[in-house]
């Protein structure tokens, strides 16, 4: 008698929203879908989400664990040729190029180390004529090896500059001398070919 009429916008405000809570208009209350999660679940979930602070050694000593995993990949990668786990300075064509070209000749540089440690053990010999000899050979060496070197490095720019002319990377004829002083067997990437085979 008393009461106040509502409006037909405040009944169709109402309609909206009870629709809106009850979508299916049953009038049950629905819940959130899922069951509440138990407190153990909750703790799991929260550790999980929240990491422990590392301190700075420990920090450390997990880079130096990851860095030496890392350099022992790419030695059993030099070692099997698995190009993908090589480091930065033998990737790429070029540098594949570069390895096989030297692999395939003999020069006077692959043997200067060996040289070396002859001439380091004649010149323990009290004998003249030794210390003669030896000095005569570490002189002969070093001319015979800068000649060879400057030959070679000359003969690899060229080729480089004529199978890969638009690449633009530098260091590269440095490299194959570096490689070329080495002993073959000790070379890594290991040699893919033999010498004197065309590249």
């Amino acid at each position: 008698m008393f009461r106040r009429r509502t409006s037909p916008d405040e009944s169709s405000a109402s309609t909206r929203t009870g629709s809106a809570a009850d979508p299916t208009g049953d009038g049950a209350a629905t819940g959130k879908g899922r069951p509440t999660p138990t407190r153990r679940e909750a703790e799991a979930a929260r550790k999980a989400r929240v990491r422990p602070v590392v301190d700075r050694r420990e920090s450390m000593r997990r880079q130096r664990q990851q860095a030496r995993g890392e350099r022992e990949k790419a030695r059993r990668a030099m070692a099997t040729g698995d190009e993908r786990h090589y480091v930065g300075r033998d990737r790429g064509p070029v540098r594949a190029f570069i390895r096989d070209w030297v692999d395939a000749r003999r020069s006077v540089a692959e043997f200067f180390l060996p040289i070396v440690l002859l001439v380091l053990v004649l010149s323990f010999v009290s004998n003249p004529a030794v210390q003669l000899f030896s000095s005569a050979l570490w002189m002969a060496t070093m001319l015979l090896v800068v000649v060879d070197l400057t030959w070679f490095g000359f003969r690899l720019r060229r080729e480089i500059r004529t199978r890969f002319p638009d690449d633009e990377g530098r260091g590269h004829v440095f490299y194959g001398i570096t490689r070329a002083t080495q002993l073959r067997r000790l070379r890594l990437p290991k040699p893919r070919v033999r010498p004197g085979a065309q590249v």
